[in-house]
């Protein structure tokens, strides 16, 4: 692994029991960049991040995270690895009786042994730097889906980690709100010289906040560049992908039998 590069996944494939999501996915993450994983639903995007995190081991192939092959590791090496990557889930994963202070303090108590005074002012900075901070003592359920999203942001920021994944982070939010998350996406990978995986479907909000973007698809990466070259691409499934066209690679209808079969009565 050279050092350029924070995460290298080689000929990596996985199943769930017989449903082959992987057959041989190669991909690089390079340090200090915004890389996008997109593809259609069902696809593995969120698989992929399970994997590199380690909650799923594959069946064939390597991952390797920080210059360490994240599934050799024993309990003990994959637990201070991990202290080392930030997670933004896809519906915010919010203790839901904690308030989004005691959310953010939870793992730096777990975690550190940080004294209280020290806590209360990372935890006021997190929120600070996601325009969070009047929102302290709110209760989950008091906040927006943005602020959600946001405060999972602060959280995934919590430790300092060197690398932040993030599970679909604009998904059912206004357009107001993609932009913002979008933009702290952007913004706090430059600023804190963190490098940053946003897994997602909606291709426009990504494309703002990415710098290098790689497509999956048949249980493999189909297409990959820069935002520019995906943008000016000519490659069907991109195409496809970027400007939402029910028809092209992606097949609107699921796998199925003739028609005409399917409406034909039992004897």
């Amino acid at each position: 692994m050279t050092a350029d590069n924070i995460v290298e996944i080689e000929d990596l494939a996985f199943s769930y029991g017989s449903r082959e999501i992987f057959k041989s996915v190669n991909l690089t993450i390079p340090r200090g960049k915004v890389v996008g994983i997109m593809g259609a639903s069902g696809c593995g995007k969120s698989t992929l991040l399970r994997l590199i995190g380690a909650q799923l081991r594959p069946s064939r192939g390597t991952v390797e995270v920080l210059g360490q092959n994240i599934h050799a590791l024993d309990r003990d090496a994959l637990y201070r690895l991990r202290r080392k990557m930030g997670m933004q889930f896809q519906q915010g994963g919010l203790f839901t009786d904690l308030s989004v202070f005691e959310n953010i303090a939870f793992q730096m108590r777990e975690k550190t042994r940080l004294p209280e005074d020290m806590i209360n002012d990372l935890v006021l900075m997190k929120l600070n730097a996601v325009g969070l901070r009047g929102a302290a003592q709110l209760m989950p359920a008091e906040c927006s889906g943005g602020m959600v999203r946001r405060v999972g942001l602060a959280r995934a920021l919590a430790l300092d980690p060197d690398l932040i994944m993030y599970d679909e982070p604009f998904a059912g939010l206004d357009p107001i709100s993609c932009n913002v998350v979008g933009e702290l996406i952007r913004r706090l990978n430059d600023a804190l010289g963190v490098t940053s995986i946003v897994v997602s479907y909606d291709a426009q909000e990504s494309l703002k906040a990415i710098d290098y973007v790689y497509f999956l698809a048949d249980g493999a990466v189909v297409a990959q560049g820069t935002t520019e070259d995906v943008k000016n691409s000519a490659d069907p499934f991109v195409k496809q992908f970027i400007r939402g066209l029910p028809d092209g690679p992606v097949p609107f209808h699921y796998q199925h039998n003739a028609y005409a079969a399917d409406l034909e009565l039992p004897a």
